[in-house]
């Protein structure tokens, strides 16, 4: 009798999760302040990075920035400053209007930048340890490093697929390990999962970049899951899957040319705004553009065959056979250069 109550119990739990889904369709939700907190991004010295990192600054976080090129990430950090000086002087222009002597106080805000591998553990254990003794305990997480080789699976060096799996997928191991007892601790914080639409359906010849996506959504999932489990509602998870992004790191990459005009790549900035509003609202999954649920959703239900037909019809099988001959004949350029 007892389960019979319940079965009901959860049915109206699940009902009422897709009334509230629905809610936030139709209502948008009031973001949340990250003000004051220390948010940490991975891969800040390009690409999405940088943008992350500008968005959380025009939001007041105090940002600390990973990269392993030192000078793209001091590069972000100088945007980031700006930004803090116009806010600090927009913020004392106000009462210098009204005649009073004492402006109010600049900006408090800081970001912080380190040079790190975030494939390797120790590297990232050690970094961890100076951000917590230099700035503090970091609330917001934001896994965003990431590289593709650009080779077929035959054509393509043990090492260069052990770096793939280890800066997008590893990584997100030794971040989480890092950081998330002081959450726990807490019960307050937030991690974001920068993954791929790669990571929720495949194609073909980019096998070690999907495998890598694919396993940080699964880390990703079963970290919220188990968040969920001990009770730590105040740890938020938002996990991030983009279609192709015009950051230039696919660059070649194509589908049908009489379907690439209904679905282009996506401008940085559009992911990066779509990804904020997400993680500012507690969202638990975006993916962008939509039609990538809808993507999703029939990879699931269809046989293989049929999805194999559809990818066909997308010209989506070989979309990335492009961008790695673009890549291979770059690499005989520069070895030709090098007289290799």
């Amino acid at each position: 009798m007892n389960i019979l109550l319940e079965l009901f119990v959860v049915t109206f739990r699940v009902l009422w999760a897709f009334v509230l889904a629905a809610a936030k369709w139709l209502v948008r939700p009031k973001e949340k302040s990250v003000a004051g907190q220390v948010c940490l991004i991975t891969g800040a010295g390009s690409g999405l990075g940088r943008l992350f990192a500008l968005e959380f600054a025009r939001r007041r976080a105090l940002l600390v920035l990973w990269d392993i090129n030192t000078q793209s990430n001091e590069e972000t950090a100088g945007m980031v400053r700006h930004i803090y000086r116009e806010m600090a002087e927009a913020a004392a222009a106000p009462r210098a209007g009204d005649g009073e002597k004492d402006a109010l106080p600049p900006c408090n805000l800081q970001v912080y930048t380190y040079t790190c591998d975030v494939s390797k553990r120790e590297n990232v254990y050690s970094t961890a340890e100076r951000v917590r003794k230099e700035v503090g305990e970091v609330s917001v997480l934001v896994n965003n490093a990431g590289v593709v080789s650009g080779h077929h699976l035959l054509e393509c060096p043990d090492e260069l697929i052990e770096r793939t799996m280890m800066v997008n997928c590893h990584a997100h191991f030794w971040t989480a390990k890092a950081f998330l007892p002081k959450m726990l601790e807490m019960n307050h914080g937030h991690i974001v999962t920068v993954a791929s639409s790669l990571g929720l359906f495949s194609t073909a010849g980019v096998e070690d970049y999907c495998a890598s996506k694919f396993g940080a959504v699964g880390f990703h999932e079963s970290l919220s899951h188990e968040l969920k489990a001990a009770e730590k509602d105040g740890i938020k998870t938002t996990l991030v899957c983009p279609y192709l992004v015009d950051t230039g790191m696919f660059r070649g990459c194509r589908i049908r040319k009489e379907i690439e005009p209904f679905l282009p790549p996506l401008k940085p900035e559009y992911c990066v705004k779509q990804a904020m509003r997400a993680i500012l609202t507690d969202q638990p999954m975006i993916c962008t553009p939509r039609l990538m649920y809808m993507v999703t959703f029939m990879k699931s239900i269809l046989p293989f065959e049929a999805v194999v037909c559809m990818y066909r019809f997308l010209g989506a099988d070989k979309c990335m056979y492009p961008f790695i001959a673009q890549r291979k004949q770059a690499t005989n350029n520069n070895e030709a250069k090098n007289g290799i």
